[in-house]
């Protein structure tokens, strides 16, 4: 199976995954939902304030077109690191990707995390393509 081919699987299974209905999160754990109840998105008016987030990585998000937080709510992180790694033609540490996705989390309505914790999703989901 060709590299491309595998990014493509990749990058759709990780829409399918963005496009699930955050229910089933609410189901698992209540303190997420009483967190997104509670969160206010709107009082996040610059990149740097999200967690994980530092000058480098916001730099990063705003080379690939990201420049307010609001951005991130509709954002595949997958395609996000891709378009990084294309924009720089560098291959970028997985941990870069693994801090798009808290960011993306953060911002759809998740409590605030380290980025190592979405590690595992990251490699669940690379393991599938």
């Amino acid at each position: 199976m060709s590299r491309t081919y595998k990014l493509r699987l990749l990058l759709f299974s990780a829409r399918q995954l963005v496009l699930q209905t955050d229910e089933t999160d609410d189901r698992a754990n209540p303190a997420d939902r009483r967190h997104k109840k509670m969160m206010n998105r709107d009082q996040y008016t610059e990149l740097e304030q999200l967690p994980n987030i530092g000058p480098a990585m916001a730099g990063d998000l705003r080379l690939i077109g990201i420049s307010h937080p609001c951005e991130l709510l509709k954002q595949d992180p997958y395609a996000m690191y891709d378009k990084l790694c294309r924009k720089t033609q560098h291959r970028h540490d997985p941990c870069v990707l693994d801090a798009f996705i808290s960011a993306v989390r953060f911002m759809q309505g998740a409590p605030k995390r380290p980025w190592w914790a979405y590690t595992a999703e990251r490699k669940k989901m690379l393991a599938k393509s």
